[in-house]
Formats: C-alpha cells, structure tokens, sequence
C-alpha cells in the first residue's frame, strides 16, 4: 500500500511535473511516510524539488497546540531553514505575502472523515487562495479512516464557520482527494487541483474498514486524536464539545469516554435502551469514572460512559452510528432532567452569537429535537435518513477508491 506522500517519494515521472517549481507544504504530525519520515524531510530530500514553505493547520505542524483556539506562531524550521505559517494564529487563510511564496501547494493531511474536523475547511480556504491567486495545488491523498459509511445531518446554508466548510452530513465518506474534488466542484472553484491517489487502500476491507492498521501505524493527526476508536467516535463525541459534559479532554481516552460530575452514568444508559435501542448498536458502552487533569471539570471526579469500538467489544462498521448515539444520549439525559444544564454557551471557535452546539450540528435542528420532549427518535430518524440519502448520491461522482 501506498498512500499519495510515498509515491511522491517514488515515482520520478510526477516528480518531473514539479521541477522548476516552488513548493510549499500543508501537513501536520502525521504527515509522514511509511518509515514515519516526516514529509517536510522526504520533499526536502528529493534533489530535484525545491521546498520553500510549509503551512500548518489546527494544533500547528508540530501538533503541539493542545486545545481548540490555542494558536501557532510563524516559525522558522530549524532544520531545512523554510518559513513555517501557521493557519490557526494571527490568519485562518493565508495572506497575500505567504501565496506569492510558492507556486505549487502539497497537501498532506491525515483526516478523521468528519465536517468538524477543521482541517477540511483549512482545505477549502487554501483550494479558494489558490484559485484566487493561480497557484497549482496537489492533494497527496491518505485514507478516511472511519471508511466510507454516511451519518447526520446534512449543513444547512447559512451555517458554514470554521467547524463547518461546506454543505455536507458529520460523518460523510470521503479521502481529502475526493472531497478536494467535490469542493471545486460545488463552490465552482478554478483551482488547478491534482490528487495523487493511494495505491491499494480498500475501505470495504474488514476488520478496520478505512485504516489499514496492518499496514500502517497511528500517529496523532492532531492531540486529541490518538487511535482508531477516537476516530470511530468522533463523529458522534465531538458534539460534547457543544456542551457542558466532558468529552474526555485531559483523559488518556479523550472521545472517547464522556460525563460530568452529577451524571448517574447507568441510569443514562438505561434510559437510552428504553428510547431508542436501535441507535446503540455496533459498539458496548460501559459506565465508567475519570478525572480531567485539565479542560472541562478538571480536578473533579466524573461519572461517564466508554463507548468501546474495538472488535473484542463487537464492534460492528455497519451497524454503529456514532452521531446517532450521541444525539440519544442527550436526548436520555433531557428526558430525565428537563433543568439539567447541557449546552455550552460560551464563545466557541472564534463564535460568540451562535450557539456551540448549532455550529457543531450545521444548524439548531438536532437541539430543538432534544429539547421537544414530545419528538419522538423516528422522527429524527426520519429527517436524517433524507438528508444521508441526498448525501449518498451527490457524493457518488467522487469516489475514487470503489
């Protein structure tokens, strides 16, 4: 198996079409090769291509930036003497001085396949600059790792920010390639994109479904991300962000288990298998205790729930709907407590008039459903399956793997 950074690497007649060029780098910690060479240094060591430039996303190239809106600093790289700019600090897009600096973009983003995942709406911003300043940008393609199954609801317009880069469901199916794609497409972009595909990633081989964990070792994409199970989650336990639970920040499962310190973690559980049992399937949750280091209730301890997605928990790909999960599990916790407090309403990714929530879900849709304590889980199931069969079949041009 190859992914897009290793043929690069290997193949001489796509090196051939970057000679002469200026090239410039978007990665993160995970941007590295199969001998976990980091693509800054493989670039760098391809004698006849010039790295003038790197960019970093969310959490900085070094991934060192722990929480949402920590910023990274420019920096100069001690090693290859570049420039280092980051694109979560002083800019979310990239200046006029910092396009003009290269002529070529290499994207090498290890995704999680999630609309929230911010790393997707730093793809389009850089897909628009280029367009905007006539710059060629390749995509060094890498897995989804959560495969190519669909949930949620689709954004809604209107709604897009920086947790949200496009009209599209949380969990929708796509590599960065093939979304880069379905961006210049459906905001009519002209930028001059290629995708170097992967060579041999199958997302319908069992037992991982998307990441080849065979093949492949896990490396942090950002700091919060440190397996596959947060990643199978993230879909769904992302929404804790939204609200005033912990999603696991300061935990070593951080989304991957979430609560609070008044939670009665078996009751909520209970009372989501007699809501709607049928949105728990593919996965084993287990009541659980933790204490945050830091983040929210740091130092307090806290009564919450694991949500196991390994195979030795029955896990099942088909069957396990994270988004669907998590929207059960506030809708238990409301129908126990219409007082609890559940929503965050502090400023949350550079947002202060919307609520985190909503900016999370594309829209106040999925909120309103929690709190009408006479929606019933078919109805929900209802809109959703409209919006995930609208998805379905606008994503179908785009898929270049099946």
């Amino acid at each position: 198996m190859k992914f897009g950074l290793d043929r690069l690497r290997d193949e001489v007649a796509l090196q051939q079409k970057l000679v002469g060029s200026r090239l410039a780098l978007l990665g993160h910690p995970a941007s590295v090769d199969e001998h976990f060479t980091h693509a800054i240094d493989v670039i760098s060591g391809i004698s006849n291509l010039e790295l003038v430039a790197a960019f970093g996303p969310q959490h900085g190239l070094r991934g060192d930036k722990q929480d949402n809106m920590v910023e990274s600093k420019d920096f100069i790289d001690p090693v290859h003497k570049i420039p280092i700019y980051s694109l979560y600090g002083d800019v979310r897009r990239p200046t006029k001085e910092m396009m003009e600096s290269f002529d070529v973009l290499l994207v090498d983003l290890q995704d999680l396949g999630c609309r929230i995942y911010t790393f997707i709406t730093t793809l389009r911003y850089m897909l628009e600059e280029c367009d905007k300043y006539k710059k060629r940008i390749w995509i060094l393609d890498r897995p989804n790792p959560i495969g190519r199954p669909i949930e949620g609801l689709l954004l809604k317009p209107g709604w897009e920010s920086f947790v949200g880069a496009g009209l599209l469901p949380m969990r929708h199916g796509l590599t960065l390639g093939e979304l880069a794609c379905w961006f210049v497409d459906k905001y009519e972009l002209a930028a001059d994109l290629t995708v170097v595909e992967m060579e041999g990633w199958n997302p319908s081989q069992a037992p991982d479904f998307g990441w080849p964990s065979s093949a492949r070792a896990w490396i942090n994409p950002s700091p919060n991300a440190p397996n596959l199970s947060m990643a199978r989650c993230y879909p769904g336990t992302v929404m804790l962000e939204g609200s005033l639970l912990s999603e696991g920040r300061g935990t070593t499962r951080p989304l991957e288990i979430l609560g609070a310190p008044d939670l009665s973690a078996q009751v909520v559980i209970d009372r989501m298998h007699h809501l709607g049992p049928e949105w728990m399937s593919g996965c084993t949750l287990r009541a659980c205790w933790f204490e945050p280091t830091f983040h929210k209730h740091s130092g307090q301890l806290c009564e919450g729930v694991q949500i196991h997605v390994d195979e030795a928990s029955g896990y099942d790909h088909f069957q396990f709907k994270p988004w669907r999960l998590i929207s059960l599990f506030f809708k238990a916790l409301r129908s126990l407590d219409s007082a609890y407090l559940i929503w965050r309403e502090f400023h949350y990714e550079y947002e202060r008039d919307r609520l985190a929530i909503d900016l999370i879900n594309g829209g106040p849709l999925l909120r309103e459903w929690i709190e009408d304590d006479k929606a019933t889980i078919q109805d929900m199931e209802t809109l959703v399956r409209v919006d995930e069969k609208l998805w379905l079949e606008e994503r179908r041009n785009y898929l270049i793997y099946d």
